[in-house]
């Protein structure tokens, strides 16, 4: 297989703007965690295949934390884009902000990593081509991913031997 030109992160990076419906919202009138979720997924999709040019799943969410809530009203920026690459997979880190639309103010409400797979035309994992980060922050990005891609190495393997021991 022929190696594929490298990318840099802001060729794929995606930027989603969402308000906060009734429907979206709890008792509290904050909004449910899975629709934040969902959105994520959506972002970080719509970056791991722009970084393919190929057809994406989601591997996994090994890391969402919600760090304030978010009220009906409220606009909501997500930012999605490609930290590492693999051979096949790829690390997504989102980035989820709240603005008051009366105020304008704007609250960091949730970060999450996810790692989406490419596929090809037949459903099998396909070659993606590597991260080229070139700011100091997309670099930074990179390493970290690459220590939290070793965590879910070890993570599957963990999971694997419990699963053959029952």
């Amino acid at each position: 297989m022929k190696p594929i030109a490298a990318k840099p992160p802001r060729d794929s990076a995606v930027t989603m703007t969402e308000i906060v419906l009734p429907s979206d919202a709890n008792a509290l009138g904050t909004i449910f965690g899975g629709k934040i979720m969902a959105w994520i997924d959506i972002a970080g999709a719509i970056a791991a295949g722009r970084h393919a040019r190929r057809v994406v799943v989601t591997a996994s969410i090994d890391a969402l934390h919600f760090i304030a809530p978010v009220k009906v009203g409220h606009i909501v920026h997500i930012r999605a884009s490609v930290n590492y690459a693999g051979r096949t997979s790829m690390e997504v880190g989102v980035r989820v902000d709240s603005e008051n639309a009366v105020t304008g103010e704007v609250h960091h409400t949730a970060t999450a990593y996810a790692t989406f797979v490419a596929l090809d035309d037949h459903g099998r994992p396909t070659q993606v081509p590597q991260i080229l980060p070139e700011t100091p922050q997309e670099k930074r990005r990179y390493e970290q991913a690459m220590k939290r891609r070793q965590s879910r190495i070890q993570l599957a393997e963990d999971l694997k031997n419990t699963v053959e021991e029952e």
